[in-house]
């Protein structure tokens, strides 16, 4: 089984276990890189959402007032798809449901895969010289005795 941190849900790359809401966690995590960490955009987000920042994850665009509340709670919801836990994350129908109205949202938790090595890690590579980095992954192969 190959894993990559960030993209495949913690109960597959853990246990190999497959839900309905696996998809929901990987569902559009990939391909995102930051020019001043390491941090996948889950990682980025919760970081930002804990801080108070979770607009920051539009910087670059043109988020008109408007739609500043839709933004903030796409943010929302898409933290509570991250959840390690697959009885955590909502299934999509509930995802449309949290889109399509203005109700209070659950606090979400923190995502799968996040380690405070890598946030100790984040902060420090800003003080290093910057050189190249590669995505790892790891690869796990299950045999019978």
């Amino acid at each position: 089984m190959n894993t990559c941190s960030g993209y495949i849900s913690p109960e597959y790359a853990n246990y190999g276990l497959y839900s309905l809401k696996s998809d929901v966690f990987s569902y559009k995590s990939r391909g995102f890189r930051h020019p001043d960490h390491h941090l996948n955009l889950i990682e980025h987000a919760w970081i930002l959402f804990k801080q108070g920042r979770p607009l920051e994850l539009a910087a670059g665009s043109k988020v008109e007032t408007p739609y500043l509340s839709e933004v903030l709670r796409s943010i929302h919801v898409g933290l509570l798809c991250v959840q390690e836990n697959p009885e955590d994350r909502p299934n999509m129908l509930y995802v449309v449901l949290m889109l399509g109205n203005e109700d209070e949202l659950p606090h979400p938790k923190q995502p799968g895969f996040f380690t405070e090595r890598d946030l100790v890690e984040a902060s420090n590579s800003s003080r290093q010289s910057k050189l190249p980095s590669a995505n790892v992954c790891s690869v796990s192969l299950l045999e019978a005795r």
